[in-house]
């Protein structure tokens, strides 16, 4: 009787631990893909369409003309954060001045410098080719103002976040761009304090380039984030339209909570957690920005927003992320931002879609002044 009790106990019990792992071995799988601060690497999000012998895409005065820019001015230093070396950064940056007519930057004339965080740090094409966009574009939109480059050892967390610190604690930063970013991790919250400091500088960072979903940092909530737009021209050149890019990058965050300066608007979908983007940019590839690394190239991406939005800043000097929201609740927002109400950027439904005042493909909108 009792060794039918025992048998019976055994296999109740190796029926649920059979059970057990049937239960477990689905889920093992999917904690491990979690992202952990780790394992984030970060990518620059940039998009080669061509080469060519001359430039053949967007010119800073086109930009500056569609955006109601100022053809000169700026003042303090706009900081780049990016990843590994790139030997002929200068060199490039002048070969693109010198093509459109803007004051040379360079160390000697005190307008560029090149902090390496490390050394030596070894190269990286594709870094190197957004460290030209980065550097060019914003020199293109502020020429008055000092460009640092700030290269960081690696695309780990530490390493950029150690690149950020050096530049956030210098007195003469105003503008902070991070034209890269990756997949939202498990504790990235805990980071949010890099992107505050005492001087004053604001941080600016790219939302993506793979369509809907949420990056990091530009979804800390002390980061403006930017998102991507198309330009659509008439017969004449002129811009007829501005529309979402497919490939804008947003939608709402897995772990941060919806900050103060979102509530004023009210966002419905978030859901009680952090919305991106913040704003937008011109992106699309087609016909993209000219820049010059190794010959003349066309580009886009949300990376191409970060900085040029970073210079804007350094032109005004006079906006965070709840003066832009703030701004957003009034009369005045069409004269502040082109609302961009066409597009998406997935088929996800109301949140892929842009549309009126705040989305999460183009955020509050494209820039038409450097007032906020």
């Amino acid at each position: 009787m009792r060794y039918g009790i025992y048998m019976v106990s055994s296999i109740i019990r190796l029926i649920s631990f059979i059970a057990f792992l049937i239960f477990l071995l689905p889920i093992s799988p999917i904690l491990a893909k979690i992202p952990t601060i780790d394992s984030f690497k970060a990518n620059p999000p940039i998009h080669i369409r061509s080469n060519s012998i001359t430039p053949m895409g967007l010119s800073p005065d086109k930009i500056k003309a569609i955006y109601h820019l100022p053809s000169s001015g700026g003042s303090g230093t706009i900081a780049i954060i990016g990843a590994y070396n790139s030997s002929s950064v200068e060199a490039d940056l002048n070969i693109f001045s010198k093509q459109f007519s803007l004051p040379l930057c360079t160390a000697k004339n005190g307008c560029f410098e090149l902090h390496k965080m490390s050394s030596p740090i070894r190269s990286n094409s594709g870094w190197a080719t957004e460290t030209a966009l980065d550097t060019q574009w914003a020199h293109a939109i502020a020429p008055n103002a000092k460009i640092l480059l700030v290269e960081s050892k690696s695309a780990s967390v530490k390493d950029l976040l150690d690149g950020i610190s050096y530049a956030k604690n210098r007195s003469d930063v105003v503008s902070i761009s991070m034209s890269w970013g990756g997949a939202e991790f498990s504790g990235e919250e805990k980071l949010d304090s890099y992107f505050q400091n005492s001087k004053g500088a604001v941080f600016f960072a790219s939302s993506g380039d793979n369509g809907t979903g949420v990056q990091w940092p530009a979804v800390s909530p002390n980061v403006i984030g930017v998102g991507g737009t198309t330009f659509h021209f008439g017969a004449d050149g002129n811009l007829t339209q501005e529309t979402a890019w497919s490939g804008s990058g947003g939608g709402v965050s897995n772990y941060i909570s919806i900050p103060n300066f979102q509530q004023l608007l009210n966002i419905k979908i978030s859901s009680g957690k952090r919305a991106v983007p913040d704003v937008s940019f011109g992106a699309d590839p087609n016909p993209g920005f000219s820049i010059y690394h190794k010959g003349w190239l066309n580009v886009g991406g949300t990376s191409a927003g970060a900085p040029q939005w970073a210079a804007i800043h350094a032109l005004g000097k006079n906006f965070s992320n709840f003066s832009l929201y703030h701004d957003a609740t009034g009369k005045k927002y069409t004269s502040y931002f082109r609302d961009i109400i066409k597009g998406v950027n997935g088929d996800c439904g109301s949140q892929c879609k842009a549309g009126k005042s705040y989305d999460t493909v183009t955020g509050l909108g494209s820039p038409l002044t450097t007032l906020y």
